[in-house]
């Protein structure tokens, strides 16, 4: 699909202006295709991205692929140690060169009429073609990418906005967890039937966990908000916090979430996209297990398991569950106005060695059960709100307020004068 029009723009921004205040969106909002087209050309196509982790690039060749809904991408580790960004499509007939998700090239063929680009995306061989062919010309387009914490980001605008923040937030509070020289254990993909703010809704609330996440509960204090938290749950998480502050501080590590209910994000703006904290587990839990215990070798830096979990997160596709012993990626993709790919990664020490060291049945249910209840009801929440009796209800102050600032966010990334059109 071509860019959208400057009134097709204004007509997506009357729309944005007509949202009740604290309540949802409309229904075009989840399935319009002139608005999803709005959200890859002022979103998907203008921040950064998570592409996956530096782990799965380690020596030249390395490369992960990714598509973003109509973009194919491919990510590789260049023999310089760099990391390179390119379209993952031919400069010839526009064929996909890389259709596996992750894999290993000395030169990428395309394997219509093999033309063959180098790991720094230039192109090196071309036979039938006219003698007098300018390959120069004939690279892969490139795209910016950056690495930091152990995660691999790109961003596929022409004038990529500033990566630092993501890098001064998520860089030092990674570093403990040691992402970089861990391998990954497992990986589970998935399409969802619903639109990608859909799934990021149903993450930014724990206003349904009780009744649909019996595990998650039982490990954490954030489904308690102002309006529920007893003086008795009050006085858990303070001791539990404390303990933690006491502890940790030997160890650099601190405690960065202290309220009641989920922390706050995202907000509007340019830098309001990445965000990061340490949270403490509910006392005799140790890791997001279905015991709570230690199930792998600790991860990284860490001497003693007692370091509650590292949350990361960045608009618009990427968040992240870290345990003293596991950690778990979850990315998303737009896949069209109604579905989104899903993938779920979890990751050990670089140490750690299946069935020895580790059993996936100890490390994958927790999360695998926790995603797939959300996915689920994503999927009807989608099917609801394309009825024609749907209208959007007024949000819960207590416990949707981060969906209230997803909607904020989201419409100033839409609305912003200068970005759209691009």
């Amino acid at each position: 699909m071509t860019s959208l029009s400057t009134s097709q723009y204004q007509n997506i921004r009357q729309l944005a202006a007509a949202r009740t205040p604290g309540h949802g969106l409309v229904s075009r909002f989840y399935g319009d295709p002139i608005v999803h087209q709005a959200d890859l050309e002022t979103i998907w196509f203008h921040g950064w991205l998570f592409v996956g982790h530096s782990c799965q690039l380690k020596t030249p060749g390395d490369y992960l692929t990714l598509q973003v809904d109509s973009e194919p991408v491919v990510v590789i580790r260049n023999d310089d140690g760099r990391l390179g960004a390119f379209s993952n499509i031919c400069r010839h007939r526009g064929t996909i060169l890389c259709n596996d998700t992750a894999g290993h090239a000395g030169r990428l063929v395309c394997p219509y009429h093999q033309w063959t680009y180098d790991r720094g995306g230039q192109l090196v061989s071309c036979r039938g073609m006219d003698d007098d062919l300018d390959t120069s010309t004939l690279g892969l387009h490139r795209f910016a990418v950056e690495e930091t914490g152990g995660l691999v980001f790109v961003s596929l605008a022409a004038t990529p906005p500033p990566f630092d923040v993501a890098a001064q937030h998520i860089g030092p509070a990674a570093t403990p967890q040691g992402l970089e020289r861990a391998r990954v254990a497992a990986t589970v993909d998935y399409r969802v039937r619903a639109n990608w703010k859909i799934v990021w809704e149903n993450n930014r609330e724990c206003f349904h966990c009780n009744a649909n996440h019996p595990q998650y509960i039982l490990a954490n204090f954030d489904h308690y908000n102002t309006d529920d938290t007893s003086p008795q749950i009050q006085a858990a998480i303070d001791a539990a916090t404390q303990r933690s502050q006491h502890k940790w501080a030997a160890s650099g590590l601190e405690v960065t979430h202290t309220r009641t209910g989920m922390a706050t994000f995202p907000a509007p703006g340019p830098d309001g996209w990445v965000a990061v904290n340490r949270t403490p587990l509910v006392d005799g839990y140790l890791s997001e297990t279905m015991n709570g215990q230690q199930v792998a070798p600790l991860m990284g830096d860490y001497a003693d398991p007692d370091v509650g979990t590292l949350r990361m997160r960045t608009m618009p596709n990427f968040w992240n569950h870290s345990s003293c012993d596991h950690s778990v990626s979850t990315r998303l993709l737009p896949d069209g106005p109604h579905h989104t790919r899903i993938q779920v990664t979890w990751l050990v020490d670089e140490s750690a060695e299946a069935d020895r060291d580790y059993q996936l049945e100890d490390i994958m249910p927790f999360w695998q059960l926790t995603s797939e209840q959300d996915w689920a009801i994503c999927e009807n929440v989608q099917r609801g709100v394309t009825s024609r009796h749907y209208s959007p209800g007024p949000l819960s102050t207590a416990k949707e307020y981060n969906v209230d600032a997803l909607f904020n966010w989201y419409l100033d990334q839409l609305t912003t004068a200068g970005r759209t059109p691009p």
